[in-house]
């Protein structure tokens, strides 16, 4: 089976800029990327009209990631979830997305679609993190 490919579908510029982050860690996995930024009059409709570009007539899983649930993101990340099914190809929806869920995706993606979202996942939320020590008032770079 082919590597999964990862989409991110997010508000611009977030998707870009994740991917240069990515670049940033893993120089060479970045390649990997595909990326959709959406702006403000951008519709489900236009995004679906940038699927065939997209993401083609391979045969490869697709993971689509996007920034935050109920937004003209997400459900472009919907609608092109049932444009790769309408064609034989797997596709799964995660939101929530961040450079941690990202490196850790590309990480994995020679793995199967339900793996690589079970790894991407765990990846965005171990990502998220509290620094311990010391309170604002004392923290030097706070000041």
């Amino acid at each position: 089976m082919p590597a999964c490919r990862i989409l991110i579908v997010a508000h611009a510029p977030l998707a870009s800029a994740l991917k240069a982050c990515a670049a940033h860690v893993l120089v060479e996995l970045a390649q990997h990327v595909l990326t959709l930024d959406v702006q403000p009059t951008h519709d489900t409709a236009w995004g679906l009209a940038q699927a065939p570009a997209l993401l083609g007539a391979s045969p490869a899983p697709v993971l689509l990631l996007t920034d935050v649930v109920g937004a003209t993101p997400y459900h472009m990340a919907c609608a092109l979830q049932q444009w790769c099914a309408a064609r034989g190809v797997a596709a799964q929806v995660l939101a929530g997305v961040n450079l941690p869920m990202l490196l850790r995706s590309l990480t994995y993606r020679h793995e199967t679609l339900p793996v690589l979202l079970e790894r991407a996942q765990s990846g965005g939320v171990q990502g998220i993190a509290a620094a311990p020590g010391a309170a604002p008032s004392t923290c030097p770079a706070c000041a």
